[in-house]
This record gives structure tokens, sequence and C-alpha cells, in this order.
């Protein structure tokens, strides 16, 4: 399987692109955990939003695919109206969908858009907002850099 190292030169630069693409106003962002984290965390700082909220995803164990992804944690957004959420990919599509379902069904009344980094044109679910076409498998610096210092990870 071909790898990209997805460094934080060019995710920085990345992320402002995508930040100028999106068009609409958010009082709060959602992060899928772990891949949208660092993305909310510097979108909440670029469009000074204080509500960053996580949501967890679970659907892979490294990089094996598990069934449905297990949804959990789910932000109380009963203050807010308009909602980004963000994650660093869109493979299949599966962990938009299911994250989708749960924040619809629990908040019906709200309005939600998705961003991401990287989609795939075959993905069940595509974001709102999206910028680079995934070809490859991506090791983002978030998942690998610091891993060569832990001498404790079994990987």
């Amino acid at each position: 399987m071909q790898r990209l190292h997805y460094d934080y030169k060019t995710f920085s630069s990345d992320l402002l692109k995508l930040a100028q693409k999106i068009d609409g106003k958010f009082d709060a962002i959602i992060a899928i955990a772990r891949g949208g984290m660092t993305m909310a965390h510097m979108l909440g700082e670029y469009w000074d939003i204080r509500k960053v909220f996580v949501i967890n995803a679970i659907g892979y164990d490294d990089t094996k695919k598990l069934g449905k992804p297990h949804i959990f944690n789910i932000p109380d957004l009963s203050d807010c109206q308009n909602i980004l959420i963000v994650d660093d990919i869109a493979d299949s599509g599966d962990t938009l969908s299911a994250v989708m379902e749960k924040l619809e069904i629990k908040y019906p009344e709200l309005t939600f858009k998705t961003a991401t980094l990287f989609f795939k044109p075959d993905a069940k679910f595509q974001p709102d907002y999206k910028l680079n076409r995934a070809d490859k498998w991506i090791d983002f610096f978030w998942n690998e850099d610091l891993k060569r210092y832990n001498s404790s990870n079994t990987r």
C-alpha cells in the first residue's frame, strides 16, 4: 500500500485553504476524535469560536477497518444553532455518516455541516467542504511524529 506522510507544514497550508472555502458562520465546531481534533482546535482559533467539542468515533484499529463505527461522547449542543463537524478524512464515509445520524436524531432542530481535509470520491458520505482527494494511505503527523520517541509503544 502506498503511503503519504502528511506533515505539519502541508497541514497548516491545507487547513487555511479549507477554512477559506467554508462559507458558513458557525457557533460551534465538533471534532471527530481523534483525526479532527487538531483541525477543530486550529479552526476555533482562526474563527475565534470558543465552543469546540469532541465526539468519539472508533472505526479503525490501526489500519484495519472495523464494523460499524462506535459513536459516543455526544456533546451538549443545546445552546448552539450552526455546527461544523470536522474530521481528517472521509474514507468510506461510515464514520461521518454514523456521527451525522446520531447528531441529527438528538438535535433535529440544529444545522450541521461537515468538512474534511481528505476525501475518497466513492465514500458513501461526502463532506460539505473538502480539499484533497485521497489516493494513498495517509500517515498524519499527529498520528506518527511522536511515536518514534515512545519506547512503550508496541505497535
